[in-house]
């Protein structure tokens, strides 16, 4: 195992965030994309909720931060390492950068966070400002509501992240799965709560899902920040949510050092 080279990983941190800075139309176009989807989601909640209190136990000015927390929480939910795993095989440089002295998947990660450093400012404050002018101020439910949350969204990341880096190692022996992506992407957008709460879900899926690490990458967070249930009962889904992370970050270290050891360089 190589040793840590934190020099070299602030490195590619810092230079991450420089070159997402650069890029202006992909920060407008991701801002007005996110604000349509959020816009749409928010008008939908308010015709549901019309000359109604609450549905699930949850009032309609829940369901509408619940919807403006959710559109800022994948700003940061959407990593980009399966494109550089998919982009490094075809171009046959995965080899080269195997070579280098840090971990491969070391180095995406490094990446990302420095992506989600700037999407703080590019993306997430604006989209946070537009939804409070023209939805609702999104105010967690108390203060002890926002630790949790800050806790849960970060277990969360790297949930995700995890999801994404063991999918991405089927582009090692797959030509082209950039399709499977935008797929397993949108299905967990789907799966996980993101749009639709899973209190919606027929009873039997819901109930399956509460066994898969979907619903503890946007539900449990956006439960919290809310405030919809007790205590008592949040606590033990925080417990499997740190379980999941634990599991696929078992599953991550085992799968990749069996796939970087039988590399397929696709490409030049």
């Amino acid at each position: 195992m190589k040793p840590v080279n934190f020099a070299a990983y602030k490195y590619i941190y810092t230079t991450r965030i420089e070159k997402s800075l650069a890029y202006r139309f992909d920060v407008f176009a991701g801002i007005l994309f996110q604000c349509i989807v959020m816009f749409a989601t928010a008008f939908f909640w308010k015709a549901l909720f019309a000359g109604t209190a609450s549905v699930q136990g949850v009032a309609v000015n829940d369901m509408l931060t619940y919807t403006v927390i959710s559109a800022v929480m994948s700003v940061f939910l959407a990593p980009n390492v399966e494109q550089r795993v998919i982009e490094s095989v075809r171009q046959g440089t995965v080899a080269a950068d195997m070579l280098k002295p840090i971990r491969l998947f070391g180095e995406y990660f490094a990446e990302d966070l420095g992506m989600c450093t700037a999407l703080i400012f590019q993306n997430a404050l604006p989209i946070l400002a537009i939804a409070s002018l023209c939805i609702t101020v999104p105010k967690p439910a108390s203060c002890g509501a926002f630790l949790l949350f800050l806790l849960s969204f970060a277990m969360s990341f790297f949930i995700n992240w995890l999801l994404a880096a063991i999918f991405s190692m089927c582009a090692f022996t797959l030509m082209d799965m950039s399709a499977l992506v935008q797929v397993k992407r949108h299905l967990i957008r789907l799966l996980s709560g993101s749009i639709i709460p899973i209190w919606f879900f027929p009873g039997w899926l819901a109930n399956i899902l509460r066994f898969l690490p979907f619903i503890y990458i946007y539900q449990l967070p956006l439960e919290l920040y809310i405030g919809k249930g007790s205590l008592s009962a949040q606590l033990p889904q925080m417990g499997i949510q740190a379980a999941w992370l634990f599991l696929l970050l078992s599953a991550f270290l085992i799968l990749e050092k069996r796939v970087l050891r039988n590399v397929l360089i696709q490409g030049g």
